[in-house]
Formats: structure tokens, C-alpha cells, sequence
């Protein structure tokens, strides 16, 4: 198993390795056909075996605090992709990948790492193994159907919403639940790094 930064000949391996990562979970409908970018410097690495990639994570950084991080309170790092093919699971390989990327935080002088994802239960316990701390968390709804149009209207004329999604981050979650058919908590995980580097 080899752990090294991502290269542009990896993006179509990085792509079918997301989505099959995401098949089984609350992610199973946010697919990618290109390999996401970012504004700021980041981290993106891979986990190789046999030629094919099985691991990837991507953390993109600040150089100003809370640019990218909501959680953080000096820069932080942003966990934006996090994937392990399903063949390959449950060998530690998201641990690895976790570890180099902290490894290259530090080099960096950031000790924050922040993460957000959704209800699945097996993701948010492998953040809570790997030292994240839950510290906020929003219902992402995803409205459909005739329910559309009794809560979202266009102001453009003959342009009718039949897909919407949305954050709720108010007191009435139990009825956001029952009114919606989709409906996600969405958790936000926090991790302080210690300051020593690793030897």
C-alpha cells in the first residue's frame, strides 16, 4: 500500500474510487465527473495498491484564518473528500491517509482539522475513533415533488423549482423530519493536532 500526493493521471481512478466509495452512504447522489479544485493551497493525497487508487483525501487549508474553516479557531485544514474504495474498507486505509495529511498540517503549522458529513453512523463513529470531537450539526433537506412548490417559489416567470435543497439550522427539527421525505443531520467535526511533529 503506497500513500503518496495525488498526480493529475489519478483523476479518473480518484473519481470511480469516490463513487464507489459514496454508493452505500447518505452521499450516494453526489457524484463527480471532474476531480474538484480549490481556491486555497491543500493537501491531496492517495492510497495506491496494485496501480489503482483505493484512498483518497483532500484538505484544502487557510492561509487566513476562517476562509474555509467555520470550526477552527486559527487556520485550520478543511476535510472536503474522504473516500476508501469498498473493497478495500475497513483495512486502516483512512486512517493512513488521515495521518499523512496531519503529518503535512503540522510541517505547515496548523493543528486544526475540521470535517462535516452526513447521518451515517459507521462514518460519523470513525471520525469519533480518529480523535474528532461532534461540535455543530444542521439538517440538509432535499425538497421534491408537489412539496416544491408549496415552500419555493420563482420569481422569474414559467420557471417552476422541481428539486431544491436545503440547509435548516432552527429549533424545529422534529418537524423538518416529518414533513420532508430526504432529510440529513449534517455534523461538523472538529480536531485539534498536536504540535509536535511526528518522527
Amino acid at each position: 500500500m503506497l500513500i503518496r500526493n495525488y498526480q493529475d493521471a489519478d483523476e479518473e481512478g480518484w473519481l470511480r474510487c469516490r463513487i464507489l466509495s459514496f454508493l452505500h452512504t447518505a452521499y450516494f447522489d453526489n457524484v463527480l465527473q471532474k476531480k474538484e479544485t480549490y481556491t486555497n493551497p491543500s493537501i491531496e493525497l492517495v492510497a495506491v495498491e496494485s496501480g489503482q487508487v483505493v484512498g483518497l483525501i483532500d484538505i484544502e487549508y487557510e492561509d487566513v484564518p476562517r476562509t474555509v474553516c467555520t470550526l477552527c479557531s486559527g487556520r485550520g485544514g478543511m476535510i472536503w473528500n474522504l473516500a476508501v474504495h469498498p473493497d478495500y474498507q475497513r483495512k486502516g486505509i483512512g486512517a493512513l491517509l488521515l495521518a499523512g495529511a496531519e503529518k503535512k498540517l503540522k510541517t505547515l503549522g496548523i493543528f486544526e482539522i475540521e470535517a462535516w458529513t452526513r447521518d451515517d453512523q459507521w462514518v460519523n463513529g470513525w471520525y469519533q475513533k480518529n480523535g474528532f470531537t461532534q461540535m455543530e450539526s444542521y439538517l440538509h433537506v432535499f425538497i421534491t415533488g408537489e412539496k416544491v412548490s408549496n415552500f419555493v417559489q420563482s420569481s422569474i416567470s414559467n420557471l417552476e423549482p422541481v428539486v431544491v435543497e436545503a440547509h435548516y439550522s432552527g429549533n424545529e427539527k422534529e418537524k423538518i423530519w416529518k414533513t420532508f421525505d430526504r432529510v440529513h443531520d449534517c455534523n461538523g467535526y472538529y480536531k485539534q493536532l498536536t504540535p509536535a511533529l511526528d518522527n
